[in-house]
C-alpha cells in the first residue's frame, strides 16, 4: 500500500514513518531527532521506515516545534577572499560532525547586507550565530541581543562584557611586522592596504604605534576601498615607485596585494629585498613559493574557524567555555621577500 500522502504538501508524514515502523508518532519524533532514549536498533528501524516511505523532515515545522532549528548561522564578509575558505570548511566540518546544518551569509563587506541577513536567518530560528568581527550595524546587534541567541565573534579579541571572541590580535600582528622591518635596518616604511575593513585599519595602527615607539616617522599610508588583488597591489607598488620613491620597507595587508608587487617588481627588474623589504599577511599557500619567497604574518584562520563552531556548541548545549576571550596568536613567517642585507632579522 502507498504511504498516505499530506494533503498540504503532497509529502509522506512522520504518521506514515511511524506507522511502517510500527511505533507512536512520539517515538518516531524522537528517533527521528537523535534523542538518546530511543535504543539504537528502534532508532535504526525508524530510520530505515522514513527512507522506505521517502520522508523528508520539515525543519521549519522542527524550529516553529522546538522554537529552535539544528542550524547554524554562518556570516562570513566575503566567500570571494581566499582567507576565509579555509575557515569556512573547519566551520563546516564541526557542526557537521554534530548534524548541524548551516545558514550560510556572504556579506560582501556591507554591515547593511549583514543586517538584513540577520533579520532575514533569525526567521529560521537558528540554534546560535557565528559572526566574522563586531563591525555589525546598530540594528543588527540588537536584533542578535534580543534573540537570545548565543553569539561567538571570529577573528577579533573583544573585552565586551558578555561578548564570546576567538581570534588574535591585529595590532601585535602589525607591530611584530615594524619591529621586524626597523630590526632589518629598514627606516622609511609604508603600509598598503585595501577593502578597509576595521582588522586592516588594526593593523595599521599597530605598525605606526611600533614605528613611533623606535622614535621614527609616521610610514606613509597607500588605502584602496576596493578587495585586494595581485592587480591591486602591483599598482599600489608603482604608486610607490612614483610617490614616495625613498621607501624601503613595505607591508602589505594582504598577501595578495604583496604578491602583486613582487610580481611587479620582477616585471620592472626591481631587486627585491635589496631595493625594498616586503611582508605580507595571512600566509596563503602560495606565499611560500613567490620569487623571492613572501614574508608574511601566519594567521590560525582554520583554527578560529574550529574552534569558534565548537565553542558555539557549547553555548548551545548550555555547557561552560574555557574562555570569553581566547587568543590563539599569530607568526611571523621571515623568508627572503625582507631579509635585506643591510640588517639582521630578530
Amino acid at each position: 500500500m502507498k504511504p498516505k500522502k499530506n494533503r498540504a504538501s503532497g509529502r509522506p508524514t512522520l504518521a506514515d514513518v511511524a506507522k511502517r515502523a510500527g511505533v507512536s508518532e512520539i517515538t518516531a519524533s524522537r528517533a527521528m531527532r537523535g534523542v538518546k532514549t530511543v535504543g539504537p536498533e528502534l532508532a535504526e528501524a525508524v530510520k530505515q521506515a522514513a527512507k522506505a516511505v521517502g520522508y523528508i523532515p520539515d525543519p521549519a515545522a522542527r524550529a516553529l516545534a522546538s522554537k529552535r532549528s539544528r542550524s547554524i548561522l554562518v556570516l562570513i564578509p566575503a566567500l570571494s577572499n581566499q582567507l576565509f575558505i579555509g575557515m569556512y570548511e573547519e566551520i563546516q566540518k564541526a557542526l557537521r560532525a554534530e548534524d548541524y546544518e548551516i545558514f550560510l551569509g556572504n556579506y560582501h563587506y556591507d554591515a547593511r547586507q549583514e543586517e538584513k541577513l540577520i533579520r532575514d536567518y533569525l526567521v529560521y530560528r537558528p540554534s546560535g550565530v557565528l559572526l566574522t568581527g563586531n563591525e555589525q550595524s546598530a540594528a543588527a546587534a540588537k536584533m542578535l541581543k534580543d534573540s537570545g541567541l548565543p553569539c561567538v565573534y571570529m577573528m577579533d579579541l573583544l573585552e565586551t562584557p558578555g561578548t564570546i571572541s576567538i581570534g588574535f590580535s591585529q595590532e601585535e600582528a602589525g607591530a611584530a611586522v615594524a619591529r621586524h622591518l626597523i630590526a632589518t635596518g629598514r627606516r622609511k616604511l609604508a603600509y598598503i592596504a585595501a577593502q578597509l575593513d576595521p582588522r586592516a585599519k588594526y593593523r595599521g595602527q599597530g605598525f605606526q604605534r611600533e614605528i613611533a615607539r623606535h622614535g621614527l616617522e609616521p610610514a606613509i599610508e597607500l588605502r584602496a576601498p576596493i578587495p585586494s588583488s595581485p592587480g591591486l597591489g602591483a599598482d599600489q607598488f608603482r604608486s610607490i615607485l612614483g610617490e614616495y620613491p625613498d621607501r624601503d620597507g613595505l607591508f602589505f595587508c594582504n598577501d595578495d596585494l604583496a604578491w602583486g608587487a613582487l610580481m611587479e617588481a620582477s616585471r620592472l627588474q626591481i631587486d627585491i629585498p635589496e631595493r625594498f623589504s616586503i611582508v605580507g599577511f595571512n600566509d596563503l599557500p602560495l606565499s611560500a613559493h613567490m620569487a623571492p619567497r613572501l614574508t608574511s604574518v601566519k594567521t590560525p584562520l582554520d583554527e578560529i574557524g574550529r574552534h569558534g563552531a565548537v565553542t558555539l556548541l557549547r553555548l548551545v548545549r548550555g555547557q561552560p567555555v574555557e574562555s570569553a576571550c581566547c587568543d590563539l596568536g599569530f607568526e611571523l613567517k621571515i623568508r627572503e621577500s625582507s631579509l635585506f642585507s643591510g640588517g639582521a632579522a630578530p
